[in-house]
């Protein structure tokens, strides 16, 4: 806060030297700017697309911990102190899973990150040079940002070119759209501005798929072992049973035969 307060002051103490000197100085409003220009709408609405979806394999994860973790406490007392230690460390390596990705995704230096810079800056960079035209057509010495971190303690409305920036890039957008109409006609393939990001974009997104689908592998393949172990547990309780079964009938033939044999010798 007290650095925001310092940059105000010196940009205000700026300001009115160069007022006394009767320069000319103007600002743009790029929330503003930006809201009104479809391109970012469609740039926001791609990114809040790729979070959801994020969001969702996240979720997934996140359940298939809960789940892995409620089997665990149901089946625990049925399981050998080797199984129990596999399920944690299975549930640990499956809770790691989610705090990669959710870091690779929602980061500071994430995906979301990345994506962003990719479809939105070209959008910026769009304003920051209708701004400097502007500002060198009609000689302002001064073109600052409403919406950054300065704060304005006043504005005067005539200093706000935002409305002039957005005319010269709508123009620019028109011109450029004129322009690919005709290459369509000539039937020359034009190159669209964010083909390179969406490129980029699905690399990416390939790669963190590869990543998610090993991971995904990996736990199918552990799943299967742990049924192989547990039918396994299982098919020598039901010997164990068996052969106890097996033993009791014998027991008890054994002990029928003695009987038969003392009802003999007595008979006898």
């Amino acid at each position: 806060m007290i650095k925001k307060v310092l940059l105000t002051l010196v940009i205000l103490t700026s300001i009115t030297s160069f007022a006394q000197r009767g320069q000319k100085i103007g600002y743009v409003d790029m929330e503003y700017i930006l809201e009104n220009i479809p391109e970012y709408a469609q740039a926001q609405s791609q990114l809040n697309q790729k979070a959801i979806k994020w969001k969702q394999k996240l979720d997934k994860i996140k359940n298939d911990v809960e789940t892995m973790k409620a089997n665990l406490s149901n089946e625990k007392a049925l399981l050998t102190d080797d199984l129990i230690a596999e399920r944690l460390e299975d549930i640990a390596i499956r809770e790691d899973d989610f705090k990669k990705l959710e870091a690779a995704y929602f980061s500071s230096n994430g995906d979301l990150f990345h994506y962003r810079k990719l479809l939105v800056k070209p959008i910026q960079d769009k304003v920051f040079n209708a701004a400097q035209e502007i500002g060198k057509a009609r000689g302002y010495d001064i073109i600052f940002d409403k919406s950054s971190e300065v704060i304005m303690i006043y504005t005067n409305k005539k200093a706000d070119i935002s409305e002039l920036v957005l005319k010269s890039i709508t123009r620019a957008e028109k011109t450029q759209e004129a322009k690919e109409k005709r290459a369509e006609k000539n039937n020359t393939p034009t190159r669209e501005i964010s083909e390179e990001a969406q490129k980029k974009i699905d690399e990416r997104d390939a790669k963190r798929q590869a990543l998610v689908d090993r991971a995904e592998k990996l736990k199918a393949e552990r799943l299967k072992k742990r049924e192989e172990q547990k039918a396994e547990i299982e098919r020598k309780r039901l010997e164990r049973l068996k052969k106890r079964e097996e033993a009791r009938n014998k027991l008890k033939e054994n002990k029928e035969d003695n009987n038969n044999e003392e009802e003999n010798k007595e008979n006898d």
